[in-house]
């Protein structure tokens, strides 16, 4: 796992994730068919998932629409609630392969900031 702290990604052991994570902390919006719209806070992001800080609680398991923006611009993509510690939230995108490659993209973007 990485974290992105200015433009230093730092790396933390024994991750067994397959795609590094970097630091992203940007306001975002959350609707839910079940709660209707909750906003928070993104903590981390990768390819495959995000992680945010929400005040309301939503369920595991939901299909959720989440909006925020990255470093090009707004996106909103799909991604379903796959695991909860009090107010922080992990979800794992399911969106269209176009959608999904955007956050590609912003993720290759991150890493190449490192090595610049």
């Amino acid at each position: 796992m990485l974290w992105l702290r200015g433009t230093e990604l730092i790396p933390f052991e024994n991750d067994i994730r397959s795609q590094p994570r970097f630091k992203w902390d940007v306001r975002l919006s959350l609707y839910s068919r079940k709660c209707g719209t909750v906003e928070g806070r993104t903590l981390d992001i990768s390819e495959s998932g995000l992680g945010a800080m929400l005040m309301l609680e939503v369920p595991l398991g939901e299909i959720v629409e989440l909006t925020f923006t990255l470093p090009f611009g707004p996106v909103t993509i799909r991604a379903v609630v796959r695991q909860r510690t009090a107010f922080r939230y992990g979800f794992e995108f399911v969106d269209s392969f176009e959608v999904r490659e955007i956050i590609r993209r912003a993720c290759r973007d991150l890493a190449v900031a490192k090595s610049v």
